[in-house]
């Protein structure tokens, strides 16, 4: 209870509370103030146990605003999705490389498939439409379902873009093209194929460029620099993974990742002026 009111002050004193009320203070007006304490005792029983006051406030807001029950923010906390969405944070701002690198997450944790250790791309596809409410909160907030298989024809060939989402906040298109194994440089060309089709025939007036979304198991992140280096699209490359890992194991990769963002982002400084 002293870490709960720590964390959650409460300006009103008892003295104040009891004071009698004013004569605007009607019943109708006291009904309609939105409540201290939205959430369940149970929401921030867990909430106490996240250290950092701003990742606190993160899955806060977050489970407010999307109605997340008691189980759905002990995931997000246990799979660190505030550090794999806001990694980016920890590069100062003049050097990010994008703003959807904030919203992205980075893994995406995808043990709630339940895929065995061989499985298809259409499998993997099949089990995340079957998952879409899951799906949807890994992702994140603002995320919103728009196709799958969506079709496309460039010149005499047709293909298909596995999954097809809208970005609120980027408002932009989010093409999504699933991967079993290793991130190539083929995987970046034809993301770019894809993102310049949609470029012109998919984006309405009021949208942002589309942004593209590779997902593979695994990720080698020299050949993701210098693939989707100086691309005429932004293209985001990030690993899944099926097991979910614990917090240190997480904590790490994040981590790496952070360290080879910052390696990536000196390389591009022109040197120093003698």
């Amino acid at each position: 209870m002293r870490l709960f009111y720590l964390g959650w002050p409460n300006s009103q004193t008892v003295s104040a509370e009891l004071a009698p009320l004013s004569i605007s203070q009607t019943l109708s007006a006291k009904s309609a103030l939105r409540p201290l304490f939205p959430l369940s005792w149970s929401h921030y029983v867990r909430l106490l146990s996240v250290t950092n006051p701003e990742a606190r406030a993160y899955y806060e807001r977050e489970a407010l605003q999307g109605g997340w029950s008691v189980r759905q923010l002990d995931r997000q906390i246990a799979t660190l999705a505030y550090q794999r969405t806001r990694r980016a944070r920890t590069v100062p701002a003049r050097e990010q490389t994008s703003l959807a690198d904030a919203y992205v997450r980075d893994p995406f944790i995808l043990e709630f498939l339940n895929l065995k250790d061989e499985y298809s791309e259409t499998e993997l596809e099949d089990a995340l439409i079957r998952s879409l409410e899951q799906f949807l909160l890994e992702l994140g907030s603002e995320f919103a379902f728009v196709a799958r298989q969506k079709r496309l024809r460039v010149g005499t060939v047709w293909y298909r873009v596995d999954l097809v989402f809208f970005h609120r906040g980027l408002r932009c298109l989010i093409i999504v093209d699933l991967k079993l194994g290793k991130f190539t440089h083929a995987d970046a060309g034809q993301m770019n194929l894809y993102l310049n089709y949609a470029r012109e025939n998919w984006m309405h007036p009021h949208e942002s460029p589309p942004i593209g979304l590779i997902l593979c198991s695994e990720k080698d992140a020299a050949v993701a620099h210098y693939s989707l280096g100086n691309l005429s699209n932004q293209v985001l490359a990030r690993e899944y993974h099926l097991n979910l890992p614990d917090e240190a194991e997480v904590a790490a990769r994040i981590e790496t990742a952070r360290r080879v963002l910052l390696r990536s982002l000196a390389s591009l400084k022109p040197p120093a002026a003698k």
